[in-house]
């Protein structure tokens, strides 16, 4: 097969702004997890499928198998579909107090 490249489970992009190893970002539509530090500008492998813990919005409780958004301006994710990038589901219950700031969720590679 002559036209394959690569399987597709990480892509490597150009990091729109600085971000640290596990950190999500986002390149067009395009949402994932770096898998390494890399500043703005340069390239990144980023993982775009699998089960990661990430940064959430504080003072919102998840619930298991509640869709998961990625607020780009916050560079968080978020419960909030409003003007944000469904990025997968939670995959365990997340309490909704302030210092609540991890969630895990199954990134749903879509695109």
């Amino acid at each position: 097969m002559n036209s394959y490249i690569q399987p597709g489970g990480t892509l490597t992009l150009t990091a729109p702004y600085d971000v640290v190893s596990g950190a999500g970002l986002k390149v067009g539509a395009i949402v994932g997890v770096a898998a390494h530090d890399a500043l703005a500008g340069v390239a990144v492998e980023t993982v775009l499928s699998g089960v990661f813990d990430m940064a959430k919005a504080a003072s919102q409780a998840w619930s298991t198998g509640a869709k998961i958004y990625w607020d780009d301006t916050a560079r968080v994710t978020t419960s909030v579909a409003t003007s944000n990038t469904l990025i997968g589901v939670a995959v365990a219950d997340v309490a909704g107090g302030a210092s609540d700031v991890t969630g895990r969720v199954r990134l749903n590679g879509a695109f």
